[in-house]
This record gives C-alpha cells, sequence and structure tokens, in this order.
C-alpha cells in the first residue's frame, strides 16, 4: 500500500519460472509429495467414511450435510486462519490441521469398532474434518513462496495444484482398495498414516513461511478484523479479479459436478455402471496431465488474462460436456475442462501471492481460500436445486454459461478500474 494515498503499490510480475524448479527444491519437492499424499488421505476418508454412513443411516440428509460441513468452514474461518499464518510459524499451522485430519480419522475407527456410531457423532466429525481443510490452506500456500521465492512461485503452486489433484484422483482408487482388502475399521486407521510424512516433514525444514520475507503480523484477526481484512485486500483490483474469479468457479460449478454426474452416466444406456467411474476418472485426469503439460512448456503466465481466459474455456467445457451426449466426446470434454480448471486455479493462487502484501499474505490467502472453497456450499444451489427444477443438464448447461460470462465480466470489470500506481512527490 502506499503510505500516503492507501493505493494499492504495483508488484511487478514474477520472471518466467524454471521448469519443475519447485520439484527439483530439496524442501519444495518433498512438501508437494506429502501434501500429494495428505489430500489422497483426505478423499480416501470420504470414500470409506460416506460408505459407512450411507450403508448405516441411509439419510440424504446427511449426505448433503456431508457436503456443507466439508466447505462451510472455508466460508467462515479462512479469514481468520489466514491471520494464524501471518502471526506464527506455518508449519505448526499445517501440522496442527494434519493432527487434527489423523485425529478424526482415529475417532472414525473407533466409533466403527465400537459399533458406536451417530448421526450427531458423524456430523462433529465431518465439522472437524472440514475445519482441517480450511485450517491447513492459507499456511500451506505461505510455505510454498517461502521455500521457492517469487521466481519460481507460479511453478509450485502449478505443481502443488497437479499433485494435489493426482492425490484427488488416487482418493477413490486407495479408498476402495483399503474398504475391499482391511474393511471400514482398519482401513480408515491405516488411512491416518498417510497424514504424518508431511507432518514429519516440516519437524527437519527451517521454512516457516516467513523466512525469507522475514515479516511476521502482530495484528490479532477477529471477526471484525478479518471483515476489515476482506476489503482491505479487495482494493487491490487483480488481487479482487483472481478472488472474484475463483469465487465464480466455486459458485457455479464447485464439487456439484460430481454428484450429478450418476444420472449423465444414466444416459449412455448400457455402459452407465462403468460410465460414471470413467467420468470421474476424466475429471479429474485433466488437471493432472494439464498441471505436467503446462509446467514442462511454460505456455502460461501468471496474469489475470489467463485466468480469465482459462475459466471461461472451462465453463464452456462444463456446458459443452452437458450437451455431448457421447461418452467419447464427454470423456474428451472433461479431461479438456480438467486442464482449463488446472490453469485457472494455478493462476489465480498465483497472482494473489504475488500481488499481497508480506505482511498480509496470510489473510490474502485466507479471503482466496474463502471465495475458492467456501463458496462451493453455493454449487449445490446453482446445479443441485436448479436442476430439480428445470433439469439436471439445463442446470449444468445454465450454471457452465454464467461461469464463463461471468470471467468475462470480472475481467472487463478489473481493466476498467485498474488505476497507474502513484509515484512519490
Amino acid at each position: 500500500m502506499c503510505a500516503g494515498c492507501g493505493t494499492p503499490t504495483h508488484v511487478p510480475d514474477a520472471p518466467a519460472p524454471r521448469r519443475f524448479a519447485a520439484l527439483r527444491d530439496r524442501n519444495c519437492g518433498p512438501y508437494l509429495v506429502g501434501g500429494m499424499l495428505s489430500m489422497m488421505a483426505d478423499n480416501v476418508e470420504h470414500v470409506i467414511t460416506y460408505w459407512v454412513l450411507w450403508q448405516q443411516f441411509h439419510s440424504p440428509a446427511l449426505t448433503g450435510f456431508q457436503v456443507i460441513s466439508h466447505w462451510t468452514p472455508f466460508l467462515l474461518l479462512s479469514v481468520w486462519f489466514g491471520g494464524l499464518a501471518d502471526r506464527y510459524d506455518c508449519r505448526r499451522v499445517v501440522q496442527a490441521a494434519q493432527l487434527l485430519f489423523l485425529a478424526v480419522s482415529l475417532a472414525w475407527g473407533v466409533l466403527f469398532l465400537t459399533g458406536s456410531l451417530s448421526i450427531p457423532a458423524a456430523c462433529v466429525l465431518l465439522v472437524l474434518h472440514g475445519t482441517a481443510g480450511a485450517l491447513w490452506r492459507p499456511a500451506e500456500q505461505m510455505m510454498l513462496q517461502d521455500f521457492v521465492g517469487r521466481e519460481d512461485l507460479p511453478s509450485a503452486v502449478r505443481l502443488n495444484s497437479t499433485f494435489q489433484g493426482l492425490g484427488v484422483l488416487l482418493g477413490p482408487v486407495v479408498g476402495s482398495a483399503l474398504l475391499i482388502g482391511l474393511g471400514a475399521e482398519l482401513g480408515i486407521f491405516a488411512n491416518a498414516l498417510v497424514y504424518l510424512p508431511l507432518t514429519v516433514f516440516l519437524l527437519r525444514t527451517k521454512f516457516t513461511g516467513h523466512t525469507r520475507s522475514g515479516v511476521v503480523a502482530r495484528e490479532r484477526v477477529g471477526a471484525l478484523g478479518a471483515v476489515r481484512a476482506a476489503r482491505t485486500v479487495m482494493r487491490n483490483p487483480e488481487i479482487a479479479g483472481a478472488i472474484v474469479v475463483a469465487g465464480l468457479t466455486s459458485l457455479f460449478v464447485g464439487s456439484a459436478l460430481q454428484t450429478v454426474m450418476p444420472e449423465f452416466a444414466e444416459g449412455f444406456g448400457d455402459a452407465s455402471s462403468s460410465a460414471y467411474g470413467v467420468l470421474l476418472f476424466a475429471n479429474g485426469l485433466g488437471g493432472v496431465v494439464g498441471g505436467i503439460v503446462l509446467e514442462a512448456t511454460g505456455w502460461v503466465r501468471p496474469n489475470l488474462t489467463a485466468a480469465v481466459v482459462s475459466t471461461f474455456l472451462f465453463g464452456g467445457f462444463i456446458a459443452a460436456f452437458a450437451l455431448s451426449g457421447s461418452l467419447v466426446l464427454a470423456v474428451v470434454v472433461l479431461v479438456l475442462g480438467g486442464v482449463a480448471n488446472l490453469v485457472s486455479v494455478s493462476v489465480t493462487q498465483t497472482i494473489v501471492q504475488l500481488k499481497a502484501e508480506p505482511a498480509e499474505r496470510g489473510r490474502t490467502v485466507g479471503v482466496y481460500s474463502m471465495a475458492s472453497g467456501g463458496l462451493k456450499v453455493g454449487s449445490g444451489f446453482s446445479i443441485g436445486l436448479l436442476g430439480a427444477v428445470v433439469g439436471v443438464q439445463t442446470s449444468v448447461v445454465v450454471s457452465g454459461a454464467a461461469l464463463a460470462l461471468g470471467a468475462v465480466a470480472a475481467g472487463l470489470a478489473v481493466r476498467a478500474n485498474r488505476r497507474p500506481a502513484v509515484t512519490g512527490g
């Protein structure tokens, strides 16, 4: 910020990153692998617990609560957790999140073994699991920049998104294998151990999330402080544009597409039972493959134009998927959509980190996490409830088109409101 007038100062774009630089870094490489394992464990836990909860209670209301409980902590607590990342050692914040994940998994296992699982207990554990995810995000992102610096931050963010996408892709496979091979009780206990590699690694790295910048915030962030922080962050037009684009993606598509995928699978005739798995796999595969290709080629630079274009394409691909009518075409479109979404996510995350003031980076990332994670609750309305009124196919087409148009509108608004940096004088 300009000290005299409060106008956001211009922070130059990062130079072109070295390819796979973050993966080659002796600190960031293991961190990326540990994050991938933790994301896989997160999704394995969903596979096992959702299966047990449905088998025991057959409750559609509980199924809906599973989605709400996962993303509501992102909506309500992300800015506060970002403030914690600004003030404290990010290693310890990430470890606290991982240990909370682990404790929740162990608690599930105890309830499964003792036969004492109940809906109230399940709701508490689901909320705690979502809270652990919200706590993890801001500190996780701050560690990336501390490991590699500004020059290689785009590589670190892109590879982190790619590795975590791989974790999401592996989660159902590993979760199903644990269910079949060990059963729900032993499977959930085994999965708890997968949170340990990242936790242990953070005991041996010297980077704290503040090591390079040397800036540690002193201000506490309460409820009102979180609102003020969000207002301050949104004064920077490029950060605001990135956050709005990420929020639109969550609001209009989010995680609701997976919940309606069975209905699309049924549209492919006799292959519907296998088509469901193929569609889910294609949805995740695009992000992993796209991340690797983009990292190898360096085609995309982290700027708002790239964020807007990739988000526009993602919305278009989602609408095209709903209209495809063919399994082969649907798979192709979903893979391309996964690539576009990977670009959108990694670019917007990079913009937010590069443009944030060092003393406010955690809170800035927290506002981003609130939009990119918390607003996924709204996708249940934009796709789910709208689908109940006009049909799922129409709701997905409308949501995809709304996302594409919203991304363009956000980009135009930022371009219209961008002001040149004010210099002293």
